[in-house]
This record gives C-alpha cells, structure tokens and sequence, in this order.
C-alpha cells in the first residue's frame, strides 16, 4: 500500500508557521482560501496537512516515561516530570495543549463546500477524516487536561478568549466528531497513514476505555473484530520492525521515510555505546511484572523464579521488549552493570553512572531498536511508530467485557490468542476464574503487551485499587532504583550472565498526588486568554 504524502507532510510547516498562536488562537493561513480552495487536490494538500504533528510519535515513546515502566533522564526533554512528579504551571514538562490541528481541522471543514468534486464519495470521505482528526486531538486534550475550549474560527485573539468547556462537553463534542466520521469514511485507508473506520473506531474504543464506558468500548472493540481487516502477527517482535510496517496487526501507525521526513527520536533511545542518549528507558518495575514461562508471577510459589538471574525462564515478550544485560548484542555481551569492560581495565561506557548517555536504569528498549543494523542512520529513520493495533482491540474487549459481565469464553479467547502467539500457556480458567482475579491478568496482560507503546501513565490513572485508590497514586510514589550486580562472563546461558545482588541503587525519588490526575495548563497559555482557568492545585 503507498502511504499517505511525506512530501505534502513535510511541507505542511510552512502553512503552520504562518499561524498566529493565541489560543494557540485564530488561523491566519499564509495561503488566502479564495485563491487555494479551488480543486479535489487543494482539499486533499488541507487534510494531509491536519496529519502532520497529529500522531506525535515522540510522544508516544516517551509517554511511559511518566508511568511506572519508564524512565526520561533529561528535564529538559519535558516527560521527567511526569514521572517524579514535579509538574507545576511553571513546569508542564511535555505539553499537549495545543490547537493547531484542530484549527488545521476546522479550515478544511469550513472550506470544503468550495470545492466542486468529481470523485464519488471523496469530499465525504476527506471530511470524516478531518472530523475523526479533530476528535482524536480533542480526545488527547481532554484526557489529559479535563476540559479545554472547545474552538470555532476566530477572526481576532479577543474572539478567541474563550472559557473552558467542561469534560463531558468536550466528550460530547468528541462523540459527534466519530458520529459523524464514521457514516461516511472510508471502509479501508486508500494510503497507509490515513483515518479509515477502523482507526475512528479505534479512537472512538480508546477514549470510551479510558472513561470507563466499559459497554461503548466493548462495542467499538467487536465492531473492529467484525470488520476482518486485522490480526495478530505471528511474530510479536516484527511490529516493531521495519519489515513489519504493512503489518496486518497495525490498525494505524505514523509515517516515516528515512532522508525524506525521518524519525529521530529512535537514536535518543539507543545506550551510549551505540551512540544513543538514553533518553527513553524501561524499568525493573517492567521486568519484575513480567510471568515465568510457566505461567506463574514470580512471586508465586513454584515459579522458578531466581532473584539472582531475573532475566531467567520469563514470558518471551520480555526479551523482545527490553535490551537486558548479559544478552549477546552486536556481536558482543551486553555490559550495562560492571563499571570495567572483561579487561578489567577499560572504563564501560554502558555503566549507568558513566555518563549521562548511559541508561540510567541499565535496560534499553529493545522494540523498534532491535536489530540495530536495519538502520544505515540510527537519528533519521522509517520507523512507523503504532497508534493503534489489532491486540489492545483484544485486550480492550477483554477488559471492557470483563467489567461488565465478569469471566467468558470470548475473554479467554481473545487473552489466548495474545498469550499464545507470544508463546505463552493460555489462561489458567481455574485460577483466573472470577473477575477480580482475571483483572488482574488483563491489567498485567496490558501492561507486557503493550509497554512502550505509550499507555501505560493513562491506564495506572484510570484504574483502581480494592480501596478505590488510583493505582498510579501507589505505583508512582517513593523512590525509583535500577538493578546492581555483575556479569558472568564464562555463563554461556545469555540469561543468566547477569548476576544481580540484593542491593538497588537510587535514581530519583517519586511522587504522585490527585491533583496530577490532570497536568497543568500552560502559564503561557493562560496568559494568552485570561478566560482560561488553571486545574486545581497548581
């Protein structure tokens, strides 16, 4: 399939920086509509450009950097203080307050009718996708702000100065959008990249999950399931490959061409000895959630489980998720926990205090790095990072069925048929047989499915403890520490060649109040509209 147009996205910037930013506020395109609203193509140039920024696959990466599984080592970068929890209005860390797409959105749809079509059925089509573009960023806002403006077309700042919707206005705003959208978008994406059905009903699936619509969800789920475009990939680690981006499993994905309109964010990722900055890391809190291969967590009694060889007998996803130590990488052992390589005398460029390019938590990630050679330019790549995928579709009706009428066939199913192409046991039906203790699976299932992949900090804030208490009030509070010990060389088994002591180093301290349930509103942006009122508590 062609993807949607690198080069119509890469020059989409130049509209952009042509807008004036008081809301961000009103547009003021440097192309007057009067002299570009004139053909099918200039409607379709419009909406490729409500593309460009949408996805955010930086964001997307680095959003579990403020969860319990990840780790951003640099303030600057802006997700640190996600995750320790030093968010202030003076320091949103990364944003996503911003309307420039909506506003991208809303030109096209208050320009199209300019136009005179020829093709059947494409200026319906090009408007649900501009509909289910503004839904998403909405969907993105109001999560994670609770309420924003919801915005027209506005000629001056002074109109632009408007107040803040409520949450469940902006939900309802969202729900007209994916209405809308889906009567009449496209069944199947004519480029890769694009909106279609699928992809509308799966940010219709997400944003019902997050909201505990627990029967909107499951519905958008099994509409997805009925469409029979997608499925899993029999091989887990190749999504997050080049050679997996026409994957089957890939509901939608970003899009990348290498010296085109490349991904660098991959290279921030990479250990300091592959000339990467470590930017993004997972955590032990990730390996530790982990089951042995046998289906038991390693808590559990008969799971095998070694403390001092962690990597050891685990769920395989593991390995194909996380740059470990002792594994062979590049031809040689990976070292990230003795200060001197084998020599005894050369400094490791990978131990964690060497420099501030070295993890910090002494993992790596290891989708969308491995194998490093797929790349000729770790800081310009094509790596299409996921939006959407035919697993959360499984595990979102898992969950969404489960909360509703507990345990079923179907629900075991589809966690089978997850566990299993991994090569994990099918679930225990016995064990897991009521439904608090199969949330508890889905919830693990979720997490090892998807980590990485930026939805953890949104699913430790939307569940629950037995007590009521959000999960990420526990898991985000007290310090963070990183594994020690040493390597074995002479241990032929890449599992067991890190021996891990009992002791953990300190990272940094975390916290984790209600008032970070929502993030802070940009100073700037208050500044902008004074009508504007700042979440509570900061």
């Amino acid at each position: 399939m062609k993807r949607i147009s690198i080069y119509l996205l890469a020059g989409v910037a130049l509209l952009s920086t042509a807008c004036s930013d008081f809301l961000d506020t009103a547009p003021h395109d440097a192309l007057s509509p009067s002299t570009t609203w004139k053909t099918e193509n200039d409607a379709e140039s419009f909406v490729v450009g409500c593309y460009n920024g949408l996805w955010d696959p930086s964001s997307i990466l680095y959003l579990d950097c403020g969860s319990d599984i990840g780790y951003n080592n640099f303030p600057w970068e802006g997700w640190r203080p996600w995750g320790d929890g030093s968010l202030a209005s003076s320091n949103t860390g990364a944003s996503f307050y911003n309307f420039s797409i909506i506003r991208r959105c809303n030109t096209v749809l208050d320009n199209i009718d300019n136009v005179e079509f020829t093709t059947p059925g494409k200026k319906e089509d090009l408007i649900a996708q501009a509909k289910a573009i503004r839904a998403y960023c909405y969907f993105r806002m109001n999560w994670w702000y609770g309420g924003v403006p919801i915005i027209g077309s506005y000629l001056t700042a002074e109109e632009a100065q408007v107040p803040r919707n409520t949450e469940e206005e902006v939900r309802r705003q969202i729900a007209q959008d994916l209405d809308d959208a889906l009567a009449n978008i496209n069944a199947e994406p004519s480029e890769r990249g694009r909106i279609a059905k699928g992809a509308a009903l799966a940010i219709r699936m997400r944003e019902a999950l997050y909201y505990d619509e627990w029967q909107k969800a499951k519905d958008a789920a099994q509409a997805i399931i009925d469409l029979k475009q997608y499925e899993l990939d029999p091989d887990y680690s190749n999504l997050f490959k080049l050679t997996g981006i026409d994957s089957k499993e890939v509901i939608l994905a970003d899009q990348r061409i290498a010296n085109i309109y490349g991904l660098g964010v991959v290279g921030q990722m990479y250990n300091n000895k592959d000339a990467g900055w470590s930017s993004i890391v997972p955590t032990q809190n990730l390996v530790d959630m982990y089951e042995m291969s046998n289906g038991l967590t390693k808590d559990e009694p008969g799971s095998g489980y070694d403390a001092t060889h962690p990597f050891a007998n685990r769920d395989p996803r593991m390995e194909k998720t996380i740059l470990f130590p002792g594994q062979e990488w590049r031809g040689e052992v990976l070292n990230t926990l003795d200060e001197f390589e084998a020599d005894g005398k050369s400094k490791n460029i990978n131990y964690p205090t060497y420099t501030d390019n070295a993890s910090k938590t002494a993992l790596t990630w290891a989708k969308y790095l491995d194998p490093i050679d797929q790349y000729s330019n770790i800081w310009n790549t094509a790596t299409c990072v996921i939006v959407f995928r035919y697993a959360e579709v499984l595990l979102t009706y898992a969950e969404a069925s489960n909360e509703l009428d507990g345990p079923s066939a179907q629900v075991y199913e589809y966690l089978d048929q997850i566990r299993t192409r991994a090569g994990m046991k099918p679930v225990d039906r016995t064990k897991y047989g009521t439904k608090e203790s199969l949330r508890e699976l889905i919830r693990r299932e979720r997490c090892v499915e998807l980590a990485g992949e930026g939805l953890r900090r949104a699913d430790i804030l939307r569940w629950k403890d037995a007590s009521g208490k959000r999960l990420a009030e526990t898991l985000l509070n007290g310090e963070l520490n990183r594994i020690t010990g040493t390597i074995n060389y002479s241990e032929t088994d890449p599992y067991k060649r890190a021996v891990i002591s009992d002791k953990r180093a300190f990272i940094e301290n975390r916290q984790f109040v209600e008032k970070n349930r929502y993030l802070p509103i940009p100073q700037g942006s208050i500044d902008k509209n004074p009508n504007l009122k700042q979440n509570t508590g900061y």
